[in-house]
This record gives structure tokens, C-alpha cells and sequence, in this order.
């Protein structure tokens, strides 16, 4: 953002705290648990956060915004300094990662899916004798 341009100037963002909550802590690569450790809380009340369905005290809120390098205007209103946007490439890295894990999702569940049929036939030969 230049020297010269002030919060107001710029688009609101309009998702919710917890919205950009999740998207700051995805965009700062941290896990739900790893934000908790650090913050002293359960992933539970992370979760809860970023579902909406509570919202950090003042302290908490302070803290969040420092470790993710995010204003609390931000946070709070969405205006002013959020989440620094991933590079193509590395999103691109990103996508390709999760591709790459659904895909292995998708074998594992095929295989397990498999393994239940012949099961559940043997079952029904053996309970048909």
C-alpha cells in the first residue's frame, strides 16, 4: 500500500472476523493447532472463531494480529492491512499440493471401498450357509 493511501480508501473487505481469520492464519501457513499452541487456547475455540460462533477477548484479538502480520482494523472491520496474497507460483504449488493429496484420497477410499464389498460378501456366503 503507498505512503499516500489511507485505510479508507481502499475496498472493504466484507467477510465475516471469522472468514478473515481463516484466511489469515491459511495465508500465514499456520495449522488450527498451531495457532492454538501459540496462543494458548484449544483448536476447539480456534475452530469456534473462525466458524463465527465466538470471538477472541481484546487481548487475543491483539495478539492474533500480530503473529499473522494482519492489522486489527482489519480483523475487526476489514479495512487496513490483511493477509499478504500468495504468488501465483507458489499458489499454484499449493493447488498442485492438494490435488496431489486428493488424488491419494481418492485411491485410499477406492481400496477401502473394495475391501468392505468383499467383506460384506463373505459375510453373506457365510450367513446364507
Amino acid at each position: 500500500m503507498p505512503d499516500t493511501t489511507t485505510i479508507f480508501e481502499q475496498e472493504q473487505d466484507l467477510d465475516t472476523f471469522g472468514g478473515r481469520l481463516s484466511r489469515a492464519r491459511a495465508a500465514s501457513g499456520l495449522s488450527e493447532k498451531g495457532l492454538a499452541w501459540r496462543l494458548g487456547v484449544k483448536q476447539a475455540t480456534i475452530q469456534a472463531w473462525e466458524r463465527d460462533r465466538s470471538q477472541p477477548n481484546a487481548q487475543r484479538m491483539n495478539r492474533l494480529s500480530g503473529l499473522l502480520g494482519v492489522s486489527l482494523s482489519w480483523f475487526l472491520h476489514g479495512m487496513g492491512n490483511g493477509p499478504a496474497d500468495l504468488e501465483d507460483e507458489s499458489a499454484m504449488d499449493l493447488v498442485g499440493q492438494q490435488l496431489a493429496k486428493l488424488k491419494l484420497l481418492h485411491a485410499e477410499t477406492g481400496q477401502l471401498i473394495g475391501h468392505i464389498e468383499s467383506r460384506l460378501d463373505k459375510l453373506s456366503q457365510s450367513s446364507a450357509a
